[in-house]
């Protein structure tokens, strides 16, 4: 018995392998068909989304313009007053008043300070009376002369003593001419203790307040008064450009406009003034002076701007925003918006460029559309939903830099 329950198990292994061998195969068979189902839906549904078509990039257009396009040189200037006075005292003494506020605007004529004038009315009474004392005198001298000339009709009187009271005469009106002239001193030095204006403008902030004694001419200076209106602006321009300022500027006025940081925003709008008589050689400039109404103050003395003098104009120019100027490996392009809703590259050159447009030398006609936004995003050929760009076609455009491009 024993013998015969140790065979029985022997039997039964090859019916047990061939269980498991058959659960194997079910489960690769099993598996192969999930995988093949995963593939033919994933292909199916790659050929569906192949069979739609490609989604429209979206996209912002302007319409290439023809259009006259103004040509501006460009410079860098210093706002200057057109005069700027140093006030001084011109005589000593204590200061009285000072009826002027610090920065304040004054007319020309305007009193700003006021000298102690008593030493000088004093000064000036004095002469005056000296003078009164010698016409007394010379009268007296001419009443003594008309005596004697009558006393020597009649050889009572010798002609040197006539002689001699005429010099007497002459010595006491000469001495009046005197008198005169110092009371045309004292009274300026009277004048003097008023200092007022010499020209509308604006006073400094003042060195001296009232008590505060001054001397005459002190360097220190008491205000200083700069006009404002009219106002320059000195500039330069580089040296390759006088011919170009001086043919403009003997053909007539010449506008030219101060900008702000941002190159756009106009602060006043003036006419060129004058141009210096020789270039710059250790700065190869040259330099001009333009000057302005500056009716609203915009431009202050010693604030810094940029200029632009207008030198000409390119007619007929084909204009396009700036944005719509792309850069390639193979130069300068712009995405053109055909009539079937697709771009295409077009390869174009550009000349002057400002005022956030660009005129495009070749490349492009007026009337086409070209991509100003959303480049990044096209390819040559693609679909596009093209949306007029707000104020596309009517930008400033007119402002163009010579060379520029």
């Amino acid at each position: 018995m024993s013998i015969s329950s140790t065979q029985q198990p022997i039997r039964n292994r090859p019916k047990r392998s061939r269980s498991i061998v058959l659960l194997a195969i079910l489960i690769l068979l099993g598996g192969g068909y999930g995988v093949w189902r995963n593939h033919a839906h994933a292909k199916a549904a790659t050929t569906a989304a192949s069979a739609q078509p490609a989604p429209k990039v979206p996209v912002t257009v302007a319409t290439v313009r023809k259009a006259d396009f103004p040509l501006y040189l460009y410079g860098l200037g210093t706002v200057t007053p057109l005069n700027s006075v140093s006030i001084s005292s011109r005589v000593a003494g204590v200061v009285d008043k000072v009826p002027v506020e610090q920065g304040q605007m004054v007319k020309q004529g305007d009193l700003l300070a006021e000298i102690d004038p008593r030493p000088y009315q004093a000064a000036l009474d004095q002469t005056k009376a000296k003078e009164a004392e010698d016409e007394a005198t010379l009268r007296n001298a001419q009443v003594v002369l008309k005596r004697l000339s009558t006393l020597l009709q009649k050889t009572f009187e010798t002609q040197q003593d006539v002689d001699n009271q005429q010099a007497v005469v002459n010595s006491t009106a000469a001495t009046i001419e005197g008198d005169k002239a110092a009371i045309e001193a004292a009274q300026l030095n009277l004048d003097y203790t008023r200092i007022t204006s010499p020209l509308t403008g604006k006073t400094s902030f003042r060195t001296i307040d009232p008590g505060n004694i001054v001397q005459a001419d002190q360097s220190a200076g008491l205000f200083t008064i700069v006009q404002l209106q009219p106002i320059y602006v000195s500039f330069t321009q580089p040296q390759d450009e006088v011919a170009t300022i001086n043919k403009v500027f003997a053909a007539g006025p010449v506008a030219i406009d101060t900008l702000g940081a941002d190159m756009k925003t106009v602060l006043a709008s003036g006419r060129l003034e004058a141009v210096q008589n020789q270039v710059d050689q250790a700065s190869g400039t040259i330099s001009l002076k333009a000057t302005f109404a500056n009716q609203d103050n915009a431009l202050w003395p010693g604030l810094s701007v940029n200029t632009r003098i207008r030198i000409g104009t390119m007619a007929g120019a084909i204009v396009v925003p700036d944005e719509a100027v792309q850069h390639g490996p193979d130069g300068l392009f712009a995405y053109v918006v055909g009539d079937d809703g697709k771009v295409r590259r077009q390869t174009v050159k550009t000349g002057p460029s400002d005022g956030g447009e660009t005129v495009v030398t070749d490349g492009l006609n007026q009337g086409q559309r070209v991509v100003v936004t959303g480049q990044y995003r096209v390819v040559d050929g693609a679909s596009v939903d093209a949306t007029p760009a707000q104020g596309a076609g009517q930008t400033q455009g007119g402002a163009a830099e010579k060379g520029a491009g």
